[in-house]
């Protein structure tokens, strides 16, 4: 059965995949963010199956402009839990693969420091793995 995305869903899954890797560079921001929105784009862009489509579109749409972490994290949370909802409902192996790809852009982006991830950035995976985990 071929899955078909309207492109309103593709924005949402994009938002939640790239917005987690912004709200890690964002809680780096005293370290290497760049090194940290770097190597957790590189991992979004590692992905395969569906979602790994979807990533690798042109994300035209997606909206991550919060001049705050807040502001940002106001848009990408509750798109990370509805992108697992309608992946849940569509393609119950694709949301598995959306979670994992995403997991492994946060912790490719706390990586940059070759050691445990600050506090702030250990909490911010928290926040994102329990979005994930609403849907």
């Amino acid at each position: 059965m071929s899955i078909i995305l309207a492109d309103q869903d593709k924005i949402t899954l994009r938002t939640a995949a790239y917005g987690a890797v912004s709200l890690m560079a964002a809680a780096d921001a005293t370290g290497k963010p760049h090194r940290a929105a770097t190597d957790g784009s590189i991992a979004l862009g590692s992905a395969t199956g569906l979602v790994g489509h979807v990533l690798a579109e042109w994300p035209k749409g997606v909206n991550l402009s919060g001049k705050t972490v807040a502001e940002l994290a106001d848009l990408v949370l509750p798109a990370l839990t509805a992108a697992m909802s309608l992946l849940k409902k569509q393609a119950p192996a694709e949301a598995d693969n959306l979670r994992s790809t995403v997991i492994v852009a946060i912790e490719a982006a706390a990586r940059t420091h070759q050691s445990r991830p600050s506090p702030t950035l250990a909490d911010m995976i928290r926040k994102i793995t329990a979005a994930l985990d609403a849907a």
